[in-house]
């Protein structure tokens, strides 16, 4: 379904405006969307979604926190970015092995958040020439609580819209087929 790979992008987009300025890396709700997508996209949706998003970034729209161009992904939160492309692709292709599992949902956005993480961490380290314990110390450890909520509330989001969507997709099916 098409309509839904421009629609989380921008979510995605949106996602970057609602923040909170801490330190070099925002508190967002790009997370929450990339999160919300994997969970009810196709992999090839997911992965449109979101190499859509950096595309735009990069021509640049406005669509990152810091405004749009490839300065944003070279800035200390661009491996952040970068990471959610992998992240949505590879949490589509679980999702899609089964559905409906609160804790199987959950499993899935520990792992998105992990692969976001190691590339964010990574790049922010490198751009700031930190130490690891001052990465972690300023790109980690006031995010803990706030992306584990997230990740609670992408899960059981997953849960509930899941079969609506597929509702939706059967009916739109049948309209095309028919």
């Amino acid at each position: 379904m098409y309509i839904l790979t421009p629609l989380f992008t921008a979510l995605l987009a949106s996602g970057a405006f609602l923040r909170i300025p801490v330190g070099p890396v925002p508190i967002t709700l790009q997370t929450l969307f990339c999160f919300i997508g994997a969970l009810l996209l196709t992999p090839k949706e997911a992965f449109g979604a979101s190499a859509l998003y950096l595309l735009l970034g990069i021509i640049g729209l406005p669509v990152f926190t810091s405004g749009g161009s490839i300065a944003a992904l070279l800035s200390p939160t661009g491996g952040f970015l970068v990471m959610m492309v992998p992240a949505m692709t590879i949490g589509a292709i679980l999702a899609k092995k089964k559905r409906g599992s609160i804790k199987y949902n959950l499993l899935i956005l520990l792992i998105m958040e992990v692969i976001i993480y190691i590339g964010g961490l990574f790049w922010l380290r490198y751009k700031l020439s930190l130490t690891l314990s001052n990465t972690f110390a300023i790109g980690f450890y006031p995010y803990i609580l706030g992306d584990t909520l997230k990740i609670i509330a992408a899960s059981y989001a997953g849960v509930k819209i899941f079969p609506i969507l597929e509702k939706f997709r059967e009916r739109n099916v049948e309209k095309i087929e028919g």
